[in-house]
């Protein structure tokens, strides 16, 4: 095609081939590579595009395609773009915290906010008034402990629900603290199978997590069979006397012999 020419319709109707293939998005290279275009060119017609909702930009140059369905919005749900937003990033990744609880069904609303755990370097969040990502990092993780997901729009990666109960103690300051989790994890202890969660919390590498959570399912959750699982990973561990928030500065509190956790925060049950 021919620089000059409008690509407008030719680029409304390739959007709506790539929908056909089950596919909710799209790149600028990818755009400029189909149409023979220059980028000024084609940023005028993704704005006409954005204008009538019916593409949305995520990043810079990668964009969802909004079909009717959520025109309204104006924005995809995370789970439909995520694992094409990852791969163009070249980054391994899983769904997690809150936004994985809540695809295991724990917790009675929708997070405001979409939480997805990479790997290092960190990445920037992404926030504007239709969408909240935050990207938090790991080192590494066992892909035994993350389950594909069916969507709309292929699969996504998500935390096991034993794995989603560990990581949501361990990143607990940086997402609302303790007593927010509290009742997602009530929720997840209905799913959590016992053996699985002892495996995946041996390969987790944070004797202080195990350490918490177990206290949590024990004491505050009453889950004996899922908090003896833990205890066994640590009566084969070497462990010390921790606070049980990292949130609060105060290190004061009574102290739970068992799990050697000190309750520095006012437990909300």
């Amino acid at each position: 095609m021919s620089k000059d020419k409008n690509p407008y319709n030719y680029i409304e109707d390739y959007l709506l081939t790539v929908r056909s293939k089950g596919c909710f998005t799209v790149t600028q290279n990818e755009l400029l590579e189909k149409f023979n275009i220059s980028p000024k060119t084609l940023n005028q017609n993704l704005f006409r595009l954005k204008s009538k909702n019916q593409i949305a930009q995520i990043r810079k140059g990668f964009y969802a395609i909004i079909p009717p369905e959520y025109s309204h919005q104006g924005m995809l749900p995370v789970y439909l773009f995520a694992d094409d937003l990852m791969k163009s990033l070249k980054k391994n990744y899983y769904l997690g915290l809150y936004s994985a609880a809540a695809i295991h069904g724990a917790g009675h609303q929708q997070p405001m906010e979409s939480q997805i755990i990479i790997e290092k370097p960190a990445l920037r969040e992404i926030k504007n008034d239709k969408l909240s990502i935050r990207f938090f990092t790991r080192s590494k993780w066992n892909t035994v402990d993350i389950i594909d997901k069916k969507t709309d729009a292929g699969y996504i990666k998500v935390s096991s629900a034993e794995l989603t109960a560990l990581d949501l103690v361990s990143y607990s300051s940086k997402i609302g603290g303790i007593n927010r989790l509290l009742p997602i994890l009530e929720d997840l202890a209905e799913i959590i199978k016992p053996s699985k969660l002892n495996r995946t919390a041996k390969q987790y590498n944070q004797i202080t997590t195990v350490q918490r959570l177990g206290f949590l399912l024990n004491a505050v959750i009453g889950s004996g069979e899922l908090s003896a699982s833990l205890k066994k990973l640590l009566n084969e561990s070497t462990y010390k006397i921790i606070p049980l928030s990292t949130a609060q500065k105060s290190k004061e509190g009574e102290v739970n012999s068992d799990w050697k956790v000190i309750i520095n925060t006012d437990l909300q049950i």
